[in-house]
């Protein structure tokens, strides 16, 4: 359930489903380092509402450590492991930071785990090139987004080939990059753009 967006009793900030992750993430760490009130919920792209213990329990797990190992190695009781996990109670920025580093998180990760990004992103790091290179890509995707698999047909391609092409070649020129970097960088761009317009929606 979405947590309304006013100051709850126990004096934890709420925050409504309109806020970003990064808006989150960095209030997190500015209300733990000046000891004021510490956010209890994180936002997923989805809307809904994460808990922090939620996240620290999904990045405990994800480094296959136990609430005791976690105690022992931060100079805690297991139980205060516990009540961060159940949303009971909030580590502050020097516990915060312990726990990044025993996770091999950065401390905006540890505030927003998603437990299948990070599956996901393994997945990538451990397939080799060759293996990526025998993948239909589009049709992979298309199962996702229908648009993949029928654009072909209604699209003048060609166009936006020329297009795009003359882009590739520009930044090849202009700071020297290869034609895979010049790809990755141009693909980067274009994602920057859609999500920065999913924002402003």
């Amino acid at each position: 359930m979405t947590p309304p967006p006013h100051a709850a009793g126990n004096g934890t900030q709420e925050y409504s489903a309109c806020r970003t992750i990064q808006d989150l993430a960095q209030e997190y760490a500015s209300a733990a380092i000046t000891g004021g009130r510490m956010i209890k919920y994180t936002i997923t792209e989805e809307g809904t509402a994460m808990s922090l213990g939620n996240s620290l329990f999904n990045a405990r797990k994800k480094s296959g450590l136990s609430q005791e190992e976690v105690a022992e190695k931060l100079g805690i009781s297991r139980q205060t492991v516990s009540k961060w996990e159940l949303d009971e109670t909030l580590p502050d920025i020097r516990q915060s930071k312990k726990l990044s580093v025993l996770y091999h998180v950065t401390l905006d990760e540890l505030v927003d785990f998603d437990i299948k990004v990070k599956e996901i992103e393994e997945v990538i790091e451990n397939t080799s090139e060759e293996t990526q290179q025998k993948i239909d890509w589009t049709q992979m995707w298309a199962k996702k987004y229908p648009v993949l698999a029928s654009y072909q047909q209604e699209v003048k391609t060609e166009v936006y080939t020329a297009k795009l092409q003359e882009m590739l070649t520009d930044l090849k020129h202009h700071y020297g990059y290869g034609d895979e970097d010049a790809f990755l960088v141009l693909k980067d761009i274009l994602a920057q753009i859609y999500t920065k317009k999913g924002q402003k929606a």
